[in-house]
């Protein structure tokens, strides 16, 4: 069992500095009681916490090292601009490169933001909707989470919707009101909800691939059936691949499904795990944040003062170079296959009902025996069996999402890494089935 003297007394000085001691909730290991551990480097599939301990890595910063930490590539190439600055408030010529690769990848991307993050890129998708359409409501599903946005961040019902209900402090209930969900995959319930607001509908947002409440793809008649809708009904359609986008596909979970949305959101992968993000979409649409189209003042405000900063743009120039190479996805589906695989073999062994569900390097335990297609089945499943099983998992030298037993994986983890977790699995589900 790994000792953690050192993040015990870095967690104790930082609760004097930063509310909860942390920067983000999901770092305070308050799901499963613990204490957060405090990290001081990172290698292929491997963290180094402060106490000198190493962990098998499977929150890869939170999903965007698909190809390891530390990649060669990507830290000589933020060396490399280090060196001739950091931030300029200008443009330049990275930002570009950036972006055609990107539309490269993901041929809906016609034109193309930089921002920082996965939020800000959901953010401007949403004002975005509104300024192009004309329109004020958004529909958004049960348990997808599209970043603390004030329009976004609305509770997640059992129901067939849920109106007007912020889920924190903070959100103004007229705001609320003006988001309204319903059920992922359930498209009775969407058609529903749909004709109830349509004369007003700006936007559908959607994870083709749901990541917050668990690696749940959405089934193609659900995506066919919100994207024909939205057609049908002027409204666009927004995938949010912050969590799929360069992860499942080079051109994300759209290009498995065949379904071209009118506007995508990305997050940290593009750069390999630094702060940046983007969105795109169709010319038109993207027009909207021209300053300089005519029609003089009718234009999207949106201004991001680091957005596509040289820093994360050639960081971004070396991790896509990185994942376009010959076989990268294949790989990446290979060793999820894998990992998948050997998961539900060792709940099978230990006659558990559990359920192993993901794609591509995706993969989450839930102890639940109703399918696992939406965010009312996920709830129903075993949360006290999970709580204990990230607990003894992180005891024995494995890092993994503590809001729930999500994995993420990357290609530096090889079957070998992934064989040495799977028998630390074993040995924590025989455990706590024993006791």
């Amino acid at each position: 069992m790994n000792k953690i003297d050192k993040s015990i007394q870095l967690f104790k000085e930082a609760k004097t500095l930063m509310p909860g001691g942390v920067n983000s909730p999901v770092r305070a290991f308050k799901n499963i009681n613990g204490n957060p551990i405090f990290f001081d480097k990172a290698n292929g599939a491997y963290l180094y916490d402060a106490d000198g301990n190493e962990y098998i890595d499977y929150i890869g910063s939170w999903g965007p090292m698909i190809m390891g930490h530390s990649h060669p590539a990507i830290v000589k190439a933020i060396k490399m601009q280090a060196e001739l600055g950091t931030s300029y408030g200008a443009p330049t010529g990275l930002e570009s490169n950036v972006a055609s690769l990107i539309m490269g990848c993901v041929p809906s991307i016609e034109k193309i933001r930089m921002v920082n993050s996965g939020t800000e890129a959901t953010m401007s998708a949403i004002r975005l909707a509104r300024g192009f359409t004309g329109k004020n409501k958004i529909i958004k599903f049960d348990g997808c989470y599209h970043g603390h946005v004030d329009s976004l961040l609305i509770k997640a019902g059992s129901g067939v919707s849920t109106f007007g209900l912020p889920d924190s402090p903070g959100i103004p209930e007229e705001l609320a009101k003006l988001t309204v969900t319903c059920p992922y995959n359930d498209v009775e319930a969407f058609t529903k909800i749909f004709n109830s607001i349509k004369d007003d509908l700006a936007a559908i947002i959607v994870e083709p691939i749901a990541g917050n409440m668990g690696f749940i793809p959405g089934t193609v008649d659900f995506l066919n059936t919100i994207r024909d809708h939205a057609t049908a009904n002027n409204s666009l359609l927004i995938f949010d691949e912050v969590m799929s986008g360069f992860r499942v596909s080079l051109g994300g979970a759209q290009e498995i499904y065949g379904i071209t949305p009118d506007l995508t959101a990305l997050g940290k992968v593009i750069g390999g795990g630094l702060p940046v993000g983007a969105f795109g979409g169709k010319k038109e649409i993207m027009e909207m944040v021209n300053e300089h189209r005519i029609g003089g003042d009718n234009y999207v405000w949106m201004a991001s003062t680091l957005g596509g900063n040289p820093i994360s743009s050639i960081a971004a120039l070396a991790a896509l170079s990185v994942y376009k190479q010959p076989k990268t996805y294949e790989r990446l589906h290979q060793l999820g296959k894998y990992l998948r695989q050997g998961m539900r073999k060792v709940l099978s062994q230990r006659q558990l009902k559990g359920q192993i569900i993901g794609d591509g390097p995706l993969a989450q335990v839930v102890f639940t025996e109703e399918p696992a297609l939406n965010y009312r089945a996920i709830n129903k499943g075993n949360k006290e069996l999970v709580r204990k099983i990230l607990l003894s998992l992180f005891r024995k030298g494995v890092f993994l999402n503590p809001m729930g037993s999500k994995l993420y994986l990357s290609i530096a983890h090889n079957e070998a890494v992934i064989s040495d977790f799977l028998g630390r699995f074993d040995e924590v589900l025989g455990e706590i089935t024993v006791t």
